[in-house]
């Protein structure tokens, strides 16, 4: 069906057609609500998308994004901390958060009758944040023990965030999302008070929800909580454009380890910014090409065939908002060296450049392309977090309604083609983790100053 204009409801709001079951409407105070009406069960899915992420930050900040996530559950002028949890709980439901480069997220699964403690919680919180030095100073260093667990006591990791930071020099997807550990220990609460007046706004807001909900009634509750909330002055980030790549760059990292590791990184562009919009598609069917499950080339020449490989892989996101990294990584097996692995890598992308795929293995990827749509439609939680992601990021969200034409679209030559432009030498990063011995006791794999260094 078509959408439809509520004018009992709409307060002052604007509505906006949608199709099929997803309807779009846009508040006064320019908050972005979504609906898109699931009624195979009880249940609904609400989730609050901010376009701020850590390709919104700059160098001094890094990680401010993901510390306001975490400071979110803080408490409010309504609610103290710790009460937005136990509320949600009490109500049966559960809920978490998301920082990612792009956006931040929060989402509440719940009975569906209880959508309006949702709304009202994220409402009170979208403006009312009450942010105080006491829990600020012991929420950072629960951030800054997640960076060393997660990142500087993990050598993959770690290789991963030295790889990024040397891929790009000028575009913010050079910023790790959890933050470099000095501007964690030199971040102050003024910092995180401006960026929560900055970027939580409505205006600056998608929420999306998924469920046994009627539009109508969710745009009601939507203008009874979001609609008295005023909006923000939002200037968007200075572009960063990344500088045209002129030769390949390559990172080495001695950290104590036990199996060495490899990242290598290609620059592409996405959906939002390729010159031709089957450019994108045709990276996404190459990337199912390569390692799209046991059957794909990675698996079957490289881990099982050669053996060169004790695991490997390949990956692209076509939604992200910036030009991008399709990427290569992996673990040489015991019996080969990580030249080994990075000489098979360009081997197989030669190849790829040199004939195109054969009928057999696009057949493959665009099977499983339709199955996991199907597959994804189960998840309420996936159906809202595809249209979040999109409109995060600029994208229309109709976009993934069209995604499975045009990965069915994509030929075996436009997948060559974009191997040839894009697989290339210049465009090319290589980050190399060179284990170190690890000490007998010693648990902790932390990097010293200067483990690692560009070649």
């Amino acid at each position: 069906m078509r959408g439809i204009w509520i004018a009992a409801l709409l307060f002052g709001c604007q509505t906006v057609l949608a199709t099929g079951s997803v309807h779009e409407y846009q508040l006064d105070n320019g908050l972005k609500l979504i609906v898109k009406e699931d009624h195979r069960a009880p249940v609904v899915v609400s989730q609050v998308w901010y376009r701020v992420g850590a390709s919104y930050e700059h160098d001094g900040i890094t990680g401010i994004s993901h510390v306001l996530e975490h400071m979110m559950f803080k408490g409010t002028k309504n609610h103290a901390p710790g009460e937005f949890s136990r509320i949600i709980s009490e109500n049966g439901g559960s809920q978490n958060a998301f920082t990612s480069d792009d956006y931040t997220a929060y989402f509440q699964r719940l009975e569906k009758s209880r959508l309006p403690v949702s709304f009202e919680l994220e409402a009170d919180r979208m403006r009312n944040l009450e942010l105080t030095e006491e829990e600020f100073r012991k929420e950072i260093k629960v951030v800054m023990e997640e960076r060393r667990m997660r990142t500087d006591d993990k050598p993959t990791s770690y290789t991963y965030e030295q790889f990024n930071a040397t891929a790009f020099t000028s575009s913010s997807y050079r910023i790790p999302v959890i933050g470099w550990m000095n501007d964690l220990e030199n971040m102050e609460l003024a910092d995180l008070q401006e960026w929560y007046e900055r970027w939580y706004a409505p205006n600056n807001a998608i929420v999306v929800v998924v469920g046994d909900v009627e539009a109508e009634d969710v745009l009601a509750l939507a203008t009874q909580y979001f609609g008295p909330l005023k909006p923000e002055k939002i200037n968007p980030p200075k572009p960063r454009v990344e500088p045209d790549q002129e030769g390949p760059r390559k990172l080495t990292v001695r950290q104590p380890a036990e199996v060495p590791y490899l990242v290598v990184g290609y620059k592409v562009p996405v959906l939002k910014t390729a010159a031709e919009d089957w450019e994108p598609y045709a990276l996404d069917v190459l990337a199912g090409i390569l390692d799209g499950g046991d059957s794909a080339r990675l698996a079957r020449e490289l881990v099982r065939g050669s053996q060169v490989a004790s695991s490997t892989g390949a990956s692209y996101d076509l939604y992200d908002r910036q030009p991008s990294l399709f990427l290569f990584d992996g673990t040489p097996s015991n019996s080969h060296s990580i030249d080994d692995l990075q000489q098979a890598l360009l081997e197989q992308i030669a190849r790829l450049q040199d004939e195109p795929v054969t009928d057999e293995e696009l057949g493959r990827v665009k099977a499983q392309v339709v199955a996991s749509n199907i597959y994804e439609q189960d998840s309420v939680f996936y159906q809202g977090m595809k249209i979040g992601q999109l409109e995060s990021v600029g994208l229309d969200w109709q976009l993934e309604d069209q995604y499975v034409n045009r990965i069915n679209a994509v030929t075996a030559e436009q997948v060559q083609a974009v191997a040839r432009k894009y697989l290339v030498e210049n465009r090319r990063t290589i980050a190399m983790l060179d284990p170190l011995p690890i000490e007998p006791g010693n648990k902790s794999r932390r990097p010293r100053q200067g483990d690692g260094h560009a070649l």
